[in-house]
């Protein structure tokens, strides 16, 4: 196991830090977050929308991405690195080994540790990347998805019920909510 250092680290040492380390960690400011590991519902809704959407990209020019690879954010001449649960990107500038820096469309699936990051400080972190159309939060114990779009100056809309449509503007794709959680 790998010692979490103490001080700031430089995005070099943290990237290099990362690679050895057995436990993930976001980085905000030279500082780094462990992150906890996720329950079975988390995967499997997670695992739904990937899957949706590397079917349906497949041949294109977008790509989707799992939570393994982070996203690159800088704000105010700090770097963030998080880890979305889901990402897709449809431009190859910006994509590094283990990151990359425009992506078109960010899917969080909420866990009672990471709840109010992710509807908080998240969605007002990642509306800073100019690239980013659709930012969707997943609930984990409840049917319940919520989008924000830029087009739409970033405001909540919440879909519940089952049938509800979940229109992926920005890929033009839309699943229902019960295909998300599918399964469960």
């Amino acid at each position: 196991m790998t010692a979490l250092p103490e001080t700031h680290l430089s995005v070099a040492d943290y990237l290099a830090f990362e690679e050895a380390a057995s436990v993930r960690h976001e980085y905000i400011g030279g500082r780094i977050h462990a992150m906890a590991g996720t329950s079975e519902r988390h995967n499997l809704i997670a695992l739904n929308i990937a899957t949706f959407l590397h079917g349906k990209l497949r041949g294109g020019p977008c790509r989707a991405y799992m939570s393994d690879f982070k996203v690159r954010l800088e704000i105010n001449r700090d770097d963030l690195f998080y880890y979305p649960d889901i990402m897709v990107s449809c431009i190859r500038e910006g994509v590094e080994t283990h990151y990359l820096r425009y992506p078109k469309l960010i899917a969080e699936v909420l866990s009672p540790s990471t709840e109010a990051i992710d509807r908080r400080e998240k969605l007002l972190n990642y509306r800073s990347i100019p690239t980013l159309d659709e930012y969707l939060v997943v609930a984990q114990d409840t049917p319940e998805v919520t989008i924000h779009r830029r087009r739409g100056a970033w405001q909540a809309i919440l879909l519940k019920s089952p049938d509800d449509v979940v229109e992926l503007e920005s890929l033009k794709l839309s699943l229902t909510v019960a295909q998300i959680y599918e399964g469960l």
